[in-house]
């Protein structure tokens, strides 16, 4: 456990003092030293979101932001949008400080207006931290990010902790799931460490996916896909007036009780298709779940499932469903889901996706599973992570902009670490 000592001593020694001070006065760059750069990436944690260790790292994190607000907090960085590698410009020094104040940098790094390596370095690690793609570019999405005031930051902590101890009250199980609906991340826990980690791609602002505690009980192999009555409206009548062989193209078939109906019997300018039942054929290449389907027993009828779609995975705003979770490295998933359960090898996972057999596989053991929501969350590392308020829980409004969603590259290191 981090202790309040190591804390104060390991990321705030990061502020800086009048000691610090002069020595950036004196060494205006870094030598170009790819050790300090490294020490600088946010490393892979063990540690899961949802833990009692994670709950004391944040408790300990608020008290971290405070003494930075004491000291005055930060100024928003200006004129930065854009920069990279190469750059020169004044606004260079006020981003160094910017980093330096939340251990993004080294003090060491001095007051030079040139975007170094360290620089650029501080950056992907400032941007690992707040799940953007780690490009070390200065990216509107990181500005946005990188000017949220700090008494905004410590706010949100104190909400987040608040959720983490009434989670971690009630006791968790040696194998447990967790998905984080703000950071759209999966994580399989196992005897108190991470044992994979997927992106996912949760519930759109209007569409959200809930909360809830339940238990993984089912995967069903190769499935069918029934159209819920929500998208049907929303979606599929539009999609039928702007493109009639929508329906045949991507092998949905319309049935009125066991009668099956062609797309030209329907009345797609009137309510008439929400009487029919919409099912698309298996298929993982083409199906709206892909390959699988993770059967969670809820009042909301969500689920988890596979896509065709992995371009999402590349986002950094993966929120594009109509409430169920998408999963990145799906096999992985449910090879470990599906570990204790006879029957059920990685090879025969395998084997079961590419044959395209309809197979239901019931866990011999039911994996209790968490879908949270936290916008804030510390590990005993030190490192704090921050993620957009995407369904305004925190309350805090207009405080926190939520930042644009324009798609990016995919960026292994955003998946991976926490």
């Amino acid at each position: 456990m981090l202790s309040r000592r190591a804390l104060l001593t390991g990321s705030l020694a990061l502020i800086l003092t009048p000691a610090t001070v002069a020595m950036a006065q004196t060494q205006a760059e870094w030598s170009q030293n790819y050790e300090a750069v490294s020490r600088t990436r946010v490393q892979r944690t063990s540690t899961p979101m949802l833990s009692a260790e994670s709950l004391a790292a944040t408790e300990q994190m608020i008290e971290y932001y405070r003494n930075i607000a004491a000291r005055g907090g930060w100024q928003p960085v200006q004129g930065v949008q854009g920069l990279r590698v190469g750059s020169k410009s004044p606004a260079v020094i006020a981003l160094r400080q910017r980093l330096i104040i939340t251990g993004d940098l080294d003090p060491a790094a001095g007051e030079s207006p040139i975007f170094d390596s360290y620089v650029e370095a501080g950056v992907r690690r400032f941007q690992a931290r707040h799940g953007i793609s780690s490009t070390g570019t200065m990216t509107a999405t990181t500005v946005t990010a990188m000017n949220v005031p700090v008494d905004i930051r410590i706010r949100q902590l104190e909400i987040n902790v608040a959720r983490l101890r009434s989670l971690v009250a009630g006791g968790l199980s040696n194998r447990y799931v967790v998905a984080n609906i703000p950071a759209a991340l999966v994580e399989t826990v196992e005897g108190g460490m991470v044992h994979t980690r997927h992106a996912a791609g949760v519930g759109k602002i209007d569409r959200q996916s809930p909360l809830l505690n339940s238990k993984v009980v089912e995967v069903n192999f190769n499935p069918f896909w029934t159209v819920p009555a929500s998208i049907i409206k929303k979606d599929l009548i539009p999609k039928m007036q702007k493109e009639p062989n929508y329906l045949t193209d991507n092998k949905i078939r319309i049935f009125n009780g066991n009668q099956e109906l062609s797309p030209s019997q329907v009345n797609w300018f009137s309510d008439e298709a929400t009487r029919y039942r919409f099912r698309q054929d298996p298929g993982g290449e083409l199906n709206s779940m892909g390959f699988v389907r993770i059967n969670i027993p809820n009042k909301d009828g969500v689920y988890m499932h596979d896509t065709p779609s992995k371009g999402i995975f590349g986002d950094d705003f993966r929120f594009v469903s109509s409430g169920c979770i998408r999963v990145q490295n799906v096999r992985d998933y449910i090879e470990w889901l599906l570990k204790d359960t006879p029957g059920w090898s990685r090879e025969q996972i395998d084997a079961t996706f590419k044959s395209g057999e309809r197979i239901d596989a019931r866990l011999s053991q039911p994996v209790p599973i968490h879908w949270i929501y936290m916008t804030a969350w510390a590990t005993p590392d030190g490192l704090v992570q921050f993620r957009d308020d995407i369904y305004n829980k925190d309350g805090l409004g207009a405080s926190i902009p939520v930042a644009s969603r324009t798609p990016t590259e995919p960026d292994e290191e955003m998946f991976l670490q926490n």
